[in-house]
């Protein structure tokens, strides 16, 4: 089984993202897989984002929605997505992934006016 389809089991996965002085900072996720590549959506001011700004470099792991992690942590590459394709393949895999989670996850950020604020990552696995 590959790496990707392993990860894509879980429902969480810590995402560990690298401030300027080299100190890691993991966060649990939601995730989902397309394209050989996984994606994370979250908040554009979030630290995870202005990390990403300063450097590409990430790990993940999966784990549980506290973050406990629960595997071997992967080598991986991390960008913000801004291609509008690339958004809606993420969306879509999502949608497939989290079903009515998603879709109540998307009313509400919607109703609070944050969808609009969304920031996408788009993860690859070294």
């Amino acid at each position: 089984m590959n790496e990707i389809a392993g990860l894509d089991q879980y429902r969480y996965m810590s995402l560990a993202t690298f401030r300027k002085g080299g100190t890691e900072v993991a966060t649990p996720v939601w995730f989902a897989a397309a394209n050989r590549r996984l994606y994370v959506f979250t908040a554009e001011q979030s630290g995870k984002v202005k990390r990403l700004r300063n450097s590409s470099r990430a790990r993940v792991a999966p784990s549980d929605a506290r973050g406990r992690v629960l595997g071997a942590w992967l080598e991986a590459s991390a960008r913000v997505v801004g291609e509008r394709d690339s958004i809606e393949r993420a969306h879509a895999a999502f949608r497939r992934k989290y079903g009515w989670q998603m879709l109540l996850t998307d009313f509400f950020s919607r109703l609070a006016g944050r969808i609009q604020h969304r920031a996408w990552l788009e993860i690859t696995l070294l």
